[in-house]
This record gives structure tokens, sequence and C-alpha cells, in this order.
């Protein structure tokens, strides 16, 4: 039987609480903690997260602002955005006197640092075990018990597949990993395809431009993967393929959304992060710091950054010079 008897989530938000629903599935103690007190009393008395609307979160679920009451945990879940996990690490770091798994579960590059997840959460805590949770899912599936696979990665083997046996339930479907890298880069370099995926939809371009554009982000994928040391079988599996192709292909990913608007010269989805947006400039800056080339996703990063027009970049795109398949 696993030692990680119970949980608790930072972050209140739609993927939060969809992942404490998953802990109290596996037979968890749960913890739930949200930044805002009013927020906090508000899940614990209606059982309903407004940001999740129609699901009603499982009466065992303890829901607080008290992060002290939270950072008792045998394991911790970070559902902050990417460029908040630091923050919410740092604040966590003076509640953790043993060494107690803090598993990320946002999907990016921190800004400035060009730091991955897990190395974020090493550096703000010195009692912190860095894991990644990431694959192919949406909070309001996940919430709703329908059927979903995942990748968790640690360092260690043991600890990976011991996370895996505390999160696993028949309808979340964790498998574990070591390679750290392969699953981190895989969930950051997806969010800026599937914004590329969704100016094509959104600029009517047709099914062959969107697999065509899916399958050379993959590539590109891939390539910044090994470049970085990711294992090849990582990339193709969940948190690489599988993960990009369900957000290149659903309007639930707040990615594809992003570009659906793009395309069509409309302004952003109001009140929605879209990570890819945050990630593309760290992307591109990466790849180019191992020589990686990464042509669609630096055409992302431009048009996000208005330094190139969506018609110009499908332009140089299509007129790059032939070359062998990858």
């Amino acid at each position: 039987m696993t030692a990680f008897q119970s949980v608790a989530v930072i972050g209140a938000g739609a993927w939060g609480t969809a992942l404490a629903m998953v802990a109290a599935r596996a037979g968890r103690s749960v913890t739930l903690w949200a930044r805002n007190a009013e927020h906090a009393a508000r899940i614990a008395s209606t059982r309903d997260n407004p940001r999740l609307p129609g699901v009603r979160l499982a009466q065992e679920i303890v829901v607080t602002s008290e992060l002290a009451l939270a950072a008792r945990a045998d394991m911790l879940l970070i559902a902050t955005p990417a460029q908040h996990l630091r923050g919410a690490v740092n604040m966590l770091a003076t509640h953790l006197t043993t060494q107690t798994p803090v598993v990320a579960c946002a999907k990016g590059i921190e800004h400035g640092t060009h730091k991955f997840m897990t190395d974020v959460i090493a550096e703000a805590a010195l009692h912190a075990q860095p894991a990644i949770l990431s694959g192919p899912s949406f909070a309001d599936d996940v919430a709703r018990g329908l059927p979903t696979a995942v990748t968790l990665a640690a360092k260690e083997e043991e600890l990976a597949s011991s996370l895996v046996q505390a999160l696993g339930s028949p309808t979340f479907r964790p498998y574990h990993s070591t390679d750290v890298r392969g699953v981190e880069i895989g969930g950051a370099a997806k969010n800026v395809l599937a914004i590329a995926a969704g100016i094509v939809v959104g600029r009517n371009l047709g099914a062959s431009a969107l697999a065509a554009l899916t399958t050379r982000g993959f590539s590109e994928l891939a390539r910044l993967g090994r470049a970085c040391g990711a294992r090849t079988e990582t990339l193709s599996g969940l948190s690489g393929l599988g993960d990009l192709l369900l957000s290149c292909s659903t309007a639930q990913s707040r990615n594809f959304a992003l570009g659906i608007a793009l395309g069509r010269g409309e302004a952003a989805p109001a009140g929605k992060l879209a990570e890819g947006a945050f990630t593309a400039p760290v992307l591109v800056e990466l790849a180019a710091a191992r020589n990686v080339d990464m042509p669609v996703s630096q055409a992302v990063a431009a048009i996000l950054d208005n330094k190139l027009t969506i018609d110009a970049a499908i332009e140089g795109l299509l007129t790059r010079p032939f070359k062998a398949e990858e």
C-alpha cells in the first residue's frame, strides 16, 4: 500500500478542483487550498466551484485557505499556472520540514529563467521532491470521472511509481516515468503548437493543412526533446504526441481557442489564460540556445508579438527550402 495517504492540491481553479476529485476517487484524504478565503469558504459551503460549473465537489474534500493546513499532506499537487508556480512553492517552502513530493501540474517554462517546472520547485523548496504531471486531459472530463490517461514523472523510479499508485483509479490512469525532461518539454511545446493549429482552423486552411501542421509541429517538439536529453518513447507517448493531438483538435483547449481567434482576426477569448502565449517566446529562445530548428513555434511567437502577420507566416513556412522528412 502506498505511503501517500493524504494529498493537498494547491490552487482551487478548474484544474485544481478536478485533481482534488481524482485524489478523492483514489481513496486519499484530500485538502484543496484556495488563496482567497472567500473563494474557499464558498466552495466549502456550496460544494460547487464557479470555475468548474456543474461539478459537485466530493463531501470528504476539505477546502481551506490556510496553507499550513494543506502543507501537512503526504504529497502536494501544485495546480497554479506555470508562471505562478515559483510563488506558490515559495509560500509552501516555509511549511515543509521533511522530504515531501511536490508535483507540478502546469505545463510551461518560466519566463526570465528558462527553467522547467521541476527545476523551479527544486530551487524554491529545499525539502521538495519535484515531480511533473502532464498528458492529454481537460479539467471538466477529469472532474466528471471520464476515462483519462496521463504521465507522472520523477527522477526516482520508486517515487514516480508510488505517486501513480496514490492517484490512480478506474477512470484516471497515470503512467509513471523517470524521463522528467521529456514530460516537461512535451507539455510545454504542445501549448505553442496548439495555438498554431487553432490559427489554421480559424483561417479555414483545411484538414490537410491541419494534419501537416500537427505532424510537423510534433517533429519540432521531438527535435527539441532529443536535444535536451528526452527519451523518444516519452515524446511519442501521452505527454508528447497524445497531449498535442488532443490540444490541436478541440476548442476546450485554451491555446487552440486563442489560435482560432487569431486566425479569424478576433480578440482573444476573455478571461482565459492560454499558457502557450507565455511559453512561445521562451521556447524559441531555448531552441535557439540548443541550435534546434523550430519554424512553426518561431512563427507563433512572432505572430503573438505582432512582428509577423499570419499571412506572412504561412507564406514563410510554405516557401522554406525542400528537405527530407524527419
